[in-house]
Parts: structure tokens; sequence; C-alpha cells
């Protein structure tokens, strides 16, 4: 499941991602990410992973690689900041390891700091 959160920071889009995600709910949240690029705005995120979070479920991986190559590699220099908030040691050792394929700056807070990485994609 992907939830936009609206308790961001100005210039800052926020979503929590939990359970298996689907292609379906992948292409649905699509456009929060289009209509930034389409007004020429910078990208600054953050997205919390749940405790719950399982991983990519039907066609999940394919529409992840659909957004990445599609919408955020042609626009790699509009991305920003990008705050990762998880507790899975897995997702922050990976993320760590790929983060040169990541646009702009990218960084992995716990759970306990989102206060500190809404701020921190703000700045």
């Amino acid at each position: 499941m992907i939830e936009v959160l609206s308790d961001m920071p100005a210039g800052v889009t926020g979503f929590r991602v939990s359970g298996r995600l689907s292609g379906a709910e992948l292409r649905d949240f699509r456009p929060a990410f289009d209509g930034q690029l389409e007004r020429g705005e910078d990208v600054r995120i953050v997205e919390v992973i749940d405790h719950d979070y399982e991983g990519f479920g039907p066609g999940g991986l394919a529409e992840d690689l659909k957004l990445g190559f599609g919408t955020v590699y042609p626009h790699h220099a509009a991305f920003k900041r990008i705050a990762i908030v998880t507790d899975k040691d897995w997702i922050a050792h990976t993320l760590h390891a790929l983060a040169w394929l990541v646009p702009g700056e990218c960084a992995v807070f716990g759970l306990d700091d989102l206060e500190q990485a809404k701020q921190w994609a703000a700045g």
C-alpha cells in the first residue's frame, strides 16, 4: 500500500509504503511525481517504509523499474533529496550499496527520526 503523507514541509512529497506493493498501486502513484516534473519543480521526497513492508507483489517490480527508468532517470537533475525512513536493516544496507544509482542526495533515517528526515529533505 502507498499512502501520501500530508504533513510534509513545503516542497517535499511524502509517502508511506506498507505491505506488498503491486504494480497497480505504483501506476496510481506515478502522477505524484509527474505533476512536479511537468511544473519544473525540484523533487524532494520522504519515503517511510513501515515495519510490515514485504516488498513487491504482482507486477510491482516491473512498475518500479518503469517508474525509475521512465520518470526518474530522464529527469534525474530534478531529484534533489530523497530521505528513506525505515528500521529495516536490509533496506538500509541495500540503499547504502546502491546509493550511486539514486539521483540527488539520499539519506537513510530510522522511523524515530521522521521529523529530522523531513527537515533534511526540505533543506
